[in-house]
């Protein structure tokens, strides 16, 4: 649908037929995400008085908003974003309801708010993934695609970062649970506004294709999920390592007698580093390899955080962080993109979902890492365990890169 353009830029991409709407419609759905976990936890918590409770409902509905996106990726690559997503939305936002009214007051019994939330969470419409893969349909010139894709992921970033700050702002007014229903509200409204674009007619499957994907050789899905491995394993390696971070900047500040209150501005520094880098990945005429690239930006993002925890001081560590951060986006960027590239037609939702879910599960497990290690070793070592985890994902891409391209030369060579 657009033209190639010698200098494309970030306008070029909202000028694109259907963009901006489309776009627009895409991020007010998602800030549900944005909000969704801390008002689960604030409201849990206000109806329950246990934080063990409130954490366990969380890590229910953060399991199988994440595990099982993939599944429901798949259901959107089979009948198509219109079919799917409406009914997906709308379940959501209605189990989402029900959790704002059974924590609205104390008293609720956790049994029901757990399942409750398992639920809410296993119908969360896959909206990243979905629009990610509706830019390949919209963008057909790869450097405009790429600018895409920064965009995409710097407004996510932002997304993350506003949507805490909202529920907060509706706290100091209403019961925690009106963040929940906020959150349900976005959603559905957002979707509904996403699905009626007329972007979205041409990610519905025509005659005959309905079921393409779930028919497709074993064979060719033996090859697009090797093809997956590389963004899926620094997807992997960057969660573990960021995760981490959150709590090793808190064990930092404490350690060195520095106010908690200066915690989120240093986490800050981090999330303003990856906005620039996602901004200046999408400038840079990369002459890489997409592959080559995510490897690069996986070890820069471990090398840094190697060498944060060396910083003398809390504001030395929030500029440190600021570079680590300048590898984040473009890293996650590339991955999306690279995933894109692997997926066949009929699997580009589902191949961004795996990438979705590679990153979450590694937020999940770099948090209980990190929890276990801190103040049993000392804290440069568990920076640099936390750099670890992205830069043993770079080496192991590298080297299968690497090795792929020395049998590839070989196979040219006895030919």
């Amino acid at each position: 649908m657009s033209t190639p353009l010698s200098r494309p830029s970030y306008a070029a991409v909202l000028r694109v037929p259907h963009a901006r709407r489309t776009f627009t419609a895409a991020l007010t759905a998602r800030l549900s995400y944005g909000m969704v976990s801390l008002a689960v936890l604030l409201s849990v918590t206000h109806a329950t008085g246990s934080y063990a409770v409130s954490g366990t409902v969380l890590a229910l509905f953060g399991a199988t908003t994440v595990f099982l996106m993939p599944l429901r990726a798949s259901l959107i690559d089979r009948h198509g974003p219109r079919r799917v997503l409406p009914p997906m939305s709308a379940l959501y936002g209605a189990l989402l309801s029900i959790l704002a009214v059974l924590t609205w007051r104390p008293g609720a019994p956790a049994a029901a708010i757990g399942l409750t939330t398992a639920l809410a969470g296993s119908c969360a419409p896959p909206l990243g993934p979905t629009m990610r893969a509706l830019w390949s349909e919209l963008v057909t010139d790869r450097d405009l695609l790429r600018r895409a894709y920064s965009l995409d992921g710097v407004a996510e970033e932002l997304l993350y970062v506003s949507g805490p700050a909202l529920i907060a702002t509706l706290g100091g007014f209403t019961p925690p649970a009106a963040g929940i229903l906020l959150s349900a509200a976005l959603n559905v409204g957002g979707t509904c506004a996403f699905v009626t674009s007329p972007a979205m007619t041409r990610q519905n499957p025509g005659p005959g294709e309905e079921g393409s994907a779930g028919e497709e050789p074993v064979r060719d899905r033996g090859a697009s999920l090797r093809r997956l491995w590389p963004p899926v394993v620094v997807a992997l390696g960057a969660g573990l390592a960021l995760s981490a971070v959150e709590l090793l900047v808190m064990a930092f500040a404490t350690d060195r007698s520095y106010e908690p209150a200066l915690v989120p501005w240093v986490l800050g520094a981090l999330s303003a580093g990856s906005a620039l880098g996602g901004l200046a990945n999408g400038v840079v005429r990369w002459r890489t390899s997409a592959r080559t690239r995510l490897c690069r930006f996986a070890a820069g993002l471990g090398l840094v955080l190697a060498a944060a925890g060396l910083a003398p001081g809390l504001g030395t560590l929030a500029a440190t962080l600021a570079c680590a951060g300048a590898f984040i986006a473009p890293a996650l960027t590339t991955a999306y993109l690279l995933a894109d590239e692997s997926a066949p037609e009929s699997a580009r939702t589902q191949a961004g979902a795996w990438v979705n879910m590679a990153v979450n599960a590694g937020s999940s497990g770099g948090a209980m890492a990190a929890g276990l290690v801190i103040g049993r070793l000392p804290l440069p070592l568990c920076f640099t365990l936390a750099g670890a985890a992205a830069l043993v994902a770079a080496v192991a891409v590298g080297s299968r890169t690497a090795g792929t391209a020395r049998v590839g030369a070989a196979s040219v060579r006895r030919r």
